[in-house]
């Protein structure tokens, strides 16, 4: 009986700790916008809840060096406005119209990561929200705690 009575407890005070917490909180980022402004189609560019950072898609119109290096260099850009780097992306996952030319220009991708690469997921699709881009990525990093 005793078990009961203290996983109960237990059960209970964890709860308690979240109905006092509420909602979560959101500090949301858009180039040009300020940070607690959703974009016209609806999302957030960035998300930072806690220590946890969800960067939406960024989008390259196709698929060659200068475009990646500048998608690439666009995610930098967000991940710099936390204070983070691509050291600290552990989550990649990168959407294409044609995946055998993004895997013939990897090497642009794998510069930004240096050699510390995140899990990955690739996967071809016939289009992008965009009509006529050919390639979506996004990101999630973990940052340290302050």
């Amino acid at each position: 009986m005793k078990f009961y009575t203290t996983l109960f407890l237990s059960i209970f005070l964890f709860n308690a700790g979240f109905s006092q917490q509420g909602s979560i909180q959101k500090k949301k980022f858009h180039f040009g916008q300020p940070d607690d402004q959703d974009s016209t189609a609806g999302y957030a560019q960035a998300v930072l809840v806690d220590n946890i950072l969800y960067i939406s898609g960024t989008v390259a119109a196709n698929i060659d060096p200068a475009s990646i290096e500048r998608l690439y260099t666009t995610i930098e850009k967000t991940l710099q406005h936390y204070g983070a780097g691509f050291q600290h992306v552990v989550k990649e996952n990168l959407y294409t119209t044609d995946i055998e030319a993004m895997k013939a220009n990897n090497q642009i991708r794998k510069h930004f990561y240096r050699n510390d690469f995140p899990a990955a997921t690739w996967v071809q699709i016939t289009r992008l929200y965009m009509p006529g881009y050919q390639l979506e990525v996004e990101v999630i990093a973990h940052l340290p705690k302050k």
